[in-house]
């Protein structure tokens, strides 16, 4: 079974780099370009089903991909961005600039990242992350049908950036200090993964169905 990886399309906050985690932003134009055109080349790609963080960016990115195709979206919280708590809002590029910030480390040493007031672990993301590829894609994998139907050839999960590489950390069985391994996905990036009952294979981290912008 194939599995699609995506992040949401773009919003303001990602423009300006404020953090979003759980603040439910909505894509900006930019976002819904990318989204659609995505879509439009992943037309006559099959997809059995797709599941998507409850976020209205990823929810709607999920639409826009989806397009005018009878294909069921399905909304998990688990599959919600990392809660950031109080510097939700705020300028992550000055954050990761101050060495005696914690959110210093977030991208360059993730072992050493301690979640703000309220705001939620690399751990605990790993975990959430974990679940719900254990409790609803790999059992798509291992099914002989599902509800009467054919078990499913390919899934697509719309998601985040934090969430997603969360999900790759399960596949390739990495630590946290190798959290960020294949980069920080740009938006509406597809990783694509093969599941073969549950031994995973990176097809590919950096897949684009639309074209860059000045390129």
């Amino acid at each position: 079974m194939e599995i699609y990886i995506v992040r949401h399309g773009q919003t303001v906050w990602n423009a300006c780099k404020r953090l979003q985690g759980r603040t439910d932003i909505e894509l900006n134009e930019k976002g819904r370009e990318l989204a659609g055109e995505t879509g439009r080349n992943l037309e006559d790609t099959h997809f059995d089903i797709i599941y998507s963080s409850p976020l209205i960016r990823a929810y709607e990115t999920a639409c826009l991909i989806r397009g005018h195709r009878n294909i069921p979206i399905i909304r998990d919280d688990r599959l919600m961005e990392l809660c950031f708590g109080i510097y939700e809002g705020r300028d992550f590029s000055k954050l990761l600039e101050d060495e005696n910030d914690p959110f210093h480390y977030f991208f360059e040493s993730p072992e050493k990242y301690v979640a703000p007031e309220e705001g939620e672990t690399f751990k605990h993301l790993c975990e959430r992350a974990k679940n719900f590829m254990q409790e609803v894609i790999e059992p798509l994998a291992t099914a002989d049908s599902i509800g009467g139907k054919p078990a499913p050839e390919r899934v697509m999960i719309v998601a985040h950036g934090a969430m997603n590489k969360a999900i790759m950390c399960y596949v390739k069985q990495h630590g946290i200090d190798q959290f960020w391994s294949g980069g920080l996905q740009k938006n509406c990036n597809v990783i694509v993964v093969n599941l073969d009952k549950k031994d995973y294979t990176v097809i590919d981290e950096t897949r684009l169905f639309y074209k860059e912008r000045g390129k």
